[in-house]
């Protein structure tokens, strides 16, 4: 007797499989988006340095508020090229992509009144990320924590 062969009115498997979720998979997932980040910097920063010596605006990279948005474009890039390969829908994207401005954004404030110099703006900005993104992925556990 034959196996009849599956048609579209006939699912080979049920369509929704609840997944577990997991620490480790959680922490893998933001690893690897941090990962990403860097990359990101890496790779872009040269880009950005040519293209705007091309059309005569290099100042731009050395100013602390374009460049700390220049840098965190690079690192949002990157991340969100990774979180489209992992299968993540825009509005996940989207909200990550928030948190790598958001600290920076915040920060400008202090730099403008000289409350922080230059580096307090890079080192803040980078280390508050890491909460942002947490947070950004605790609004969706299922969503990091199962893939």
């Amino acid at each position: 007797m034959s196996t009849p062969t599956p048609t579209r009115d006939t699912p080979t498997a049920p369509a929704h499989v609840p997944h577990r979720l997991s620490a480790r998979r959680f922490t893998r997932h933001f690893l690897e988006m941090v990962v990403a980040m860097a990359v990101g910097m890496v790779a872009l920063h040269p880009v950005w340095t040519l293209a705007l010596d091309a059309v005569g605006a290099p100042w731009l990279m050395s100013n602390p508020y374009t460049g700390a948005l220049v840098m965190a474009t690079d690192m949002t890039v990157a991340m969100s090229a990774w979180m489209r390969v992992r299968g993540h829908r825009w509005r996940p994207i989207a909200e990550m992509g928030a948190a790598m401005y958001l600290p920076f954004l915040v920060l400008f404030v202090p730099l403008a009144l000289g409350l922080i110099g230059e580096g307090a703006l890079l080192l803040w900005g980078h280390v508050l990320m890491l909460p942002a993104m947490a947070a950004a992925m605790l609004l969706r556990p299922a969503e990091y924590a199962s893939c």
